[in-house]
């Protein structure tokens, strides 16, 4: 589906679906912060070195995307939301949203899901659904993987350059996210979903170059795990990881 409302960049190069005309709102109300989302998203590229290197709780795929937002002002969020019923009171924190901004019209929630496991979509979609219905967020934006990545990853794993268990089925893809989004998930919060698609891979190493940066980062996990530094998500992918 062609969402003429978007830059023509964003068209090409992501697969897009819309639930509740969040492009028409994106556009209308919040023009400027959209741009800066559009022109993020335009200088991005999907790196060979960094796929195949992966990551642990955020990969730098996903850390170069919140980084450059951050830059403009974007923020990590959790929202103090509570149920007040005559006297009690009942907290009901949200989960943080990865990215939030807003301007006098409301706020834009980005999450960025490259590799996570399939639920954290409907993690997501149900926390636009409240905050849009607490008047939090006006638009969610949700970035994923592509089904066209399909093909580069199993090309990659024929190399032997990343594990057959990387980026399977029961992880964050477009197909896990299509049928949550049209069945409604995120209630009545428009949303606007992205995925990432093979025209912006860049091949900036050689497959031999690539086997050495995954040497490396296997050498470095080992050593944060000797010296008790590793993360819980580094120890899982460690294993993942092993090629």
């Amino acid at each position: 589906m062609a969402l003429t409302q978007l830059p023509k960049f964003i068209r090409e190069h992501y697969t897009h679906q819309e639930w509740r005309h969040a492009s028409s709102i994106l556009m209308t109300d919040f023009p400027e912060l959209f741009k800066e989302i559009s022109d993020v998203l335009t200088r991005f590229r999907l790196k060979k070195s960094e796929v195949v290197v992966g990551g642990g709780s955020k990969t730098k795929i996903a850390g170069w995307i919140d980084a450059e937002l951050t830059k403009l002002g974007w923020k990590e969020r959790q929202f103090k939301t509570a149920f007040q019923v005559d006297e009690r009171r009942i907290d009901s924190p949200t989960h943080k949203v990865d990215c939030f901004k807003a301007n006098k019209h409301g706020g834009i929630g980005f999450e960025i899901e490259w590799n996570n496991k399939d639920p954290f979509f409907d993690r997501d979609l149900n926390n636009f659904r409240l905050l849009f219905e607490l008047r939090t967020v006006s638009v969610g934006i949700i970035l994923t993987r592509g089904e066209d990545l399909k093909a580069l990853f199993k090309d990659l794993t024929a190399k032997g350059l990343k594990p057959a268990s990387s980026f399977g089925e029961s992880t964050t893809h477009w197909g896990k996210l299509l049928p949550r989004l049209e069945g409604g998930a995120g209630g009545g919060c428009p949303v606007l979903a992205l995925g990432i698609t093979r025209e912006l891979y860049e091949e900036d190493v050689t497959d031999d170059e690539a086997r050495e940066l995954i040497q490396a980062a296997k050498a470095l996990k080992k050593a944060k795990r000797k010296a008790g530094q590793a993360t819980d998500e580094e120890e899982e992918t460690d294993t993942e990881d092993e090629t």
